[in-house]
């Protein structure tokens, strides 16, 4: 488990099939070459054995009579000797004991007895079992060597040995040649596999482009237009089905677009159209009824509370028809005008008009000392500010604090109006810059407070009209509204 959190971890898809197929041939590349040295190995040591029991018990015998005269014996052990492989070991053990022993030298015909074995090269000579068959020994001033124990006629132990170091030599050399050759033949298949699963996978990364394409563009509201299907694949393959999927699911997308920027625009026309007709009729009749309420003649007080009723509620209405005029341009993308707007001013006239309409509220003021300019439009901006302030002071109850903040940060202004009233209810506050949202009876505790739910709404238009922001955030006993608007 703790292996397999350790290996990389590949994002891309790409990154993922090389290094699938760089390990896949890796395994490959090691069994053969495991397989290949093993069956080397053992063929080499089978030759190595033939050799020794072609060796057989002549050479440790024939070691009792070297150091004496040379007779007709000693040339024939000589003659063996020659026919013997350079390296080949002799000893004659008796009770465990090394009596004799010799080895064949390089260019020598004359056995070399003084070898020179440890205690404990020794020891494993003794326990070599004798019988006959060839076993490992390794001997720490000689190497490894193959052995073969058969017992004497007299109660000893002749053995014989060849040594292991061509086949060891020989098998490392495989290893040598296999590493090197698998090693040149994972680079070049890492490398050869990333260039064709690249090349393999450009269908699935124009799918990706034409996706990435489409996730970048504003599909909340306006007119959208989507880029390009991406290209055609083949329809039996993974891609090409992926690629048919999305090119359909696209054309679902841009057909309710489609559908959907239609109703908008229709939706616009008719608040605009609708808006600037009802201007005139909501004129007459606030006039009509002021006209009437100055008529000299006597008039039943009903008939007067009924003119007033009608020429406040029709004021009421004109106003609402104007912020409806007001947000159906703004949705048009009608520019404002744009100019030097001294926001420092309109914040002071702003809080002076709210103390005259909101006496029993506290009004507080936080200026910078040089003047804060930003570009706008300076009547839509005072509209804001407005806004802000009336929506505090009709929805906080008498005895509020209301401050207002004025500040510049790196390439913007920020406003904020803080008030220590009751707060937004949650519910409310993800739809507060929606229309006609009205929260006026559950700040304020009552229902004294009218309006039309268009004030904040006007605000988030107006910001974003200027490329600024509007946000809100409030918990009880403290409300703030920030603004930013780019200096």
């Amino acid at each position: 488990m703790n292996l397999l959190a350790r290996l990389p971890r590949f994002r891309t898809l790409r990154a993922r099939l090389t290094f699938g197929l760089v390990v896949l041939l890796a395994v490959s590349c090691a069994a053969v070459g495991v397989a290949a040295v093993v069956e080397l190995n053992g063929f080499l040591t089978q030759r190595l054995d033939e050799q020794l029991a072609q060796v057989g018990t002549r050479f440790p015998e024939s070691l009792e009579h070297h150091g004496k005269p040379p007779n007709d014996h000693d040339g024939d052990e000589r003659a063996d000797t020659r026919r013997m492989a350079t390296g080949t070991f002799g000893a004659r053990l008796v009770h465990g004991t090394v009596t004799h022993k010799g080895l064949i030298r390089s260019g020598d015909l004359s056995v070399d007895l003084n070898v020179a074995l440890t205690a404990r090269d020794t020891a494993r000579l003794g326990r070599v079992p004798v019988d006959g068959r060839p076993h490992t020994v390794e001997l720490s001033t000689l190497g490894d060597y193959r052995v073969v124990a058969t017992p004497g006629h007299d109660g000893d132990v002749l053995m014989a040995g060849l040594s292991l170091e061509p086949v060891e030599a020989t098998v490392h050399r495989l290893e040598l040649v296999a590493g090197v050759v698998f090693g040149l033949a994972l680079a070049t298949a890492g490398v050869t596999g990333a260039l064709w699963v690249r090349w393999s996978l450009r269908p699935l990364g124009r799918v990706t482009a034409t996706a990435t394409r489409v996730s970048e563009l504003p599909l909340a509201s306006g007119e959208v237009a989507l880029p390009p299907r991406a290209p055609d694949a083949d329809p039996h393959s993974e891609v090409g089905q992926v690629a048919a999927a999305l090119n359909g699911m696209l054309g679902h997308v841009e057909d309710a677009l489609t559908k959907r920027h239609a109703s908008e625009e229709r939706l616009r026309r008719f608040a605009a159209d609708a808006s600037h007709e009802l201007r005139t009729p909501v004129a007459s009749i606030r006039g009509h009824s002021e006209l009437a309420l100055l008529h000299p003649g006597p008039v039943p007080p009903e008939v007067t509370r009924a003119l007033e009723r009608i020429a406040a509620e029709s004021s009421r209405m004109g106003l609402m028809v104007d912020d409806l005029l007001l947000l159906a341009r703004l949705d048009a993308g009608r520019p404002l005008e744009r100019g030097p707007v001294d926001l420092t001013r309109l914040v002071l006239d702003a809080v002076t008009d709210a103390r005259a309409a909101g006496p029993g509220h506290r009004w507080t003021l936080d200026l910078p000392e040089d003047p804060v300019t930003v570009p706008g439009d300076a009547h839509r901006l005072q509209q804001v500010l407005a806004n802000l302030l009336a929506n505090a002071r009709l929805h906080t109850p008498v005895g509020t604090t209301v401050t207002v903040t004025l500040e510049t940060r790196p390439g913007a202004a920020l406003l904020s109006v803080h008030d220590d009233g009751p707060g937004i209810p949650g519910d409310l506050r993800s739809a507060i810059f929606e229309r006609f949202t009205r929260a006026d009876h559950r700040r304020r505790g009552d229902a004294s407070a009218t309006g039309a739910g268009l004030g904040l709404s006007i605000v988030a238009a107006v910001v974003e009209a200027h490329q600024g922001t509007v946000e809100v955030e409030s918990v009880p006993g403290s409300t703030t509204f920030r603004v930013t608007l780019p200096l």
